[in-house]
């Protein structure tokens, strides 16, 4: 018998042998027929597994993560089969469940195109309502690359040829056959609505060198009604697209002139970037930082110090020559090197500590080209960044400070919904990482006690550590519930040591200080463009680029409706006018798809009486004030906008 601990305590014994879907069922015959997958001592695996020991067990349904992923995963396979048998002598690459569904990467004897994708679909339905059971093999090595050899499946051959041996093992579905770890629902019955979403090209493990494989995604769901939701979620997606939006209210553009991923910042995204800065600049200072301003371009040695060039120098720009031989500089990809310059310039005092530097520092990194997308990802982005310098008995009480910070930040905000992701370094692969296993065990102790003491709701991924320290990164749901990574905080004990920084402690020795990195906004680049498509570009009153747009009911009303600009923007309401020769109704409407908060319309009665008839954004008719009134109530508004998220 074996002993099964469920997740509220509780204990029952088994027949050796028995599956998890066993076990599920002898809780509860619904239970059962509603699992997709389970976990054996946090293992995810198949409800088909058999227990063999004592275990820990939990169960999982499509609302959990697990389950979705054991879905999406066991739908990549069965778009495989249906290609496998709509295209005969396709090859396959890799076909994982990703956040939102799936792919599967195929190298295709005939193009196929968008228009081939309900084809596909129907293919898949068919197939799934055949409850095809996926059975999983364990195989030798020798075995399945004798398999997939004579199949002619040289992808597969490749990903076999780097695995150990007994550690592998297939899925059949119906006629397909695949190389997978798992795991996988019971079986396709439970897929009931399929939608295959784009078709793109993609090199083969990523390597521009390889072949270019064509990538198929989809998504796929329990019921047809969760597919017709998401559908509608993607034509909202798309209204909300920041590139579409960008465009229309005109903050940003780009230039091939210029150069791809470098975004020109046009006059009203400018003042909307500013406003930003201003704001965290103002909690900044409260909060004891130190503003600094560091060059663009830094000494190849800099970042031979520090690790950047040795982990990104062939991946980066390459490095700028000068006249004098043997000179190298490189446009900088991080800020952290130049702070670590400015700790240096004099001698500290554990007095002295913390030492906080801020800088909205603009970096560069080459992305690959394909790569590029809108504002979210670049080759050039400023980085609101700061660098604090602390002795060990601060780190903690620091680190909970940023933390307070980043939740500010999204309370403002609006961004209501997010989880902490503690990203800790692969036990399995250290040489990826630099520093020592003891500063690492601490930093990452660190994190997760400040996690703890300040009761954020976090999850743990282990290998998605910075190379220089563990990070603690704020994963925001946005308006549609896709989820975005903005923010990070970092530990790290490797730059102090490996730039030799000091303090003089009060036993007039000299001690290594630690070094915290922070970016709330991550960069003002790619938080722009979340905060775009969370609002879908309606900002709060107080980080709208244009509050009001004065709109005269005719031409001879222009002079007064100056007037009022320039009387709004002397008295810190940003104010634009519309004095286009159309009809009032036009203006009206053309205005509120720019959504500027407030309409102000002007006409005789109002220019007689040094006043404005206010309408609000989606709100409508507030009635007529005086210039004065409507300037007090916008800074209320304003006002209340903060107070209502401040920092206690």
């Amino acid at each position: 018998m074996v002993k099964v601990t469920f997740p509220d305590g509780s204990v029952r014994e088994y027949a050796k042998g028995t599956t998890a879907y066993q076990v599920a069922e002898s809780i509860s015959p619904r239970l059962a027929a509603d699992c997709l997958a389970a976990s054996v001592n946090d293992v995810t695996v198949d409800l088909s597994r058999a227990i063999e020991s004592d275990c820990a067990i939990k169960f999982f349904k499509w609302e959990d993560a697990e389950g979705k992923h054991a879905f999406w995963h066991t739908s990549s396979h069965l778009l495989a089969e249906a290609l496998e048998a709509l295209y005969p002598g396709i090859k396959f690459g890799i076909g994982p469940a990703i956040e939102q569904g799936f792919y599967y990467d195929v190298d295709c004897p005939v193009s196929i195109l968008e228009s081939d994708l309900p084809k596909i679909e129907a293919k898949m339905a068919e197939l799934a309502r055949n409850k095809e059971i996926l059975v999983r093999t364990e195989v030798a090595k020798a075995d399945a690359l004798k398999t997939f050899t004579e199949k002619g499946d040289q992808y597969k051959v490749e990903l076999i040829s780097a695995l150990e041996d007994g550690t592998i093992s297939f899925y059949t579905n119906g006629a397909f056959t695949d190389l997978c770890r798992g795991p996988h629902i019971p079986h396709t019955g439970f897929i009931k609505a399929i939608k295959l979403t784009a078709v793109a090209g993609a090199y083969w493990r990523g390597d521009e060198k390889n072949k270019m494989l064509t990538r198929i995604y989809g998504i796929s769901f329990p019921k047809k009604s969760m597919l017709d939701e998401y559908l509608q979620m993607l034509e909202e997606a798309k209204k909300r697209d920041h590139r579409k939006l960008g465009k229309e209210l005109e903050l940003f553009t780009f230039s091939q002139r210029v150069g791809q991923g470098l975004p020109l910042w046009l006059p009203k995204g400018a003042e909307l970037r500013d406003r930003l800065e201003r704001f965290l600049r103002k909690i900044q200072k409260e909060h004891g930082y130190q503003q600094a301003i560091t060059p663009h371009i830094g000494n190849k040695d800099l970042y031979v110090t520090s690790g950047h060039y040795a982990k990104y120098g062939k991946d980066s720009f390459q490095p700028i020559h000068t006249p004098f031989e043997g000179e190298e500089y490189l446009l900088k990809p991080m800020n952290c090197p130049h702070h670590c310059e400015i700790y240096r310039s004099k001698p500290r005092s554990y007095k002295d500590l913390p030492v906080r530097l801020a800088e909205f520092g603009t970096v560069y990194r080459y992305e690959q080209s394909g790569e590029l997308h809108g504002l979210t990802r670049v080759r050039s982005f400023t980085q609101d960044d700061a660098h604090l310098f602390v002795r060990p008995d601060q780190l903690l009480e620091e680190f909970e400070k940023v933390i307070d910070i980043v939740l500010y930040i999204f309370r403002t905000l609006k961004f209501d919904k997010y989880t902490a992701q503690i990203s800790l370094r692969d036990p399995e692969n250290t040489s990826k990482y630099i520093g020592s296993d003891e500063n690492w065990e601490k930093a990452e102790n660190a994190i997760i006690q400040a996690c703890k003491e300040k009761g954020l709701n976090t999850v743990v991924e282990t290998g998605e550590a910075a190379f220089y320290g563990p990070k603690l990164d704020f994963m925001v749901k946005d308006a549609l519930g896709r989820s975005w990574q903005l923010g990070t905080i970092q530990v790290d004990y490797n730059l102090p040591e490996r730039f030799d920084l000091t303090y003089k402690g009060n036993d007039d020795k000299l001690h290594r200080p630690i070094m915290i990195h922070r970016a709330p906004f991550g960069s003002m680049e790619r938080f722009v463009a979340v905060l775009l498509e969370h609002t879908a570009g309606k900002f709060p009153l107080w980080l709208s680029p244009d509050q009001c747009v004065v709109l005269p009911i005719s031409e001879k009303f222009n002079a007064y409706a100056e007037e009022v600009v320039a009387y709004l923007n002397a008295n810190d309401v940003r104010a634009q006018i519309d004095d286009r020769n159309e009809k009032i109704g036009r203006k009206i409407r053309d205005n509120e798809l720019k959504r500027i908060p407030y309409l102000l319309i002007v006409g005789e009665k109002e220019a007689a009486e040094r006043a404005v008839s206010v309408r609000a954004q989606g709100d409508g008719d507030k009635g007529t004030m005086s210039l004065e009134q409507y300037c007090e109530y916008m800074h209320n508004l304003v006002k209340a906008e903060i107070e209502a998220n401040k920092m206690h």
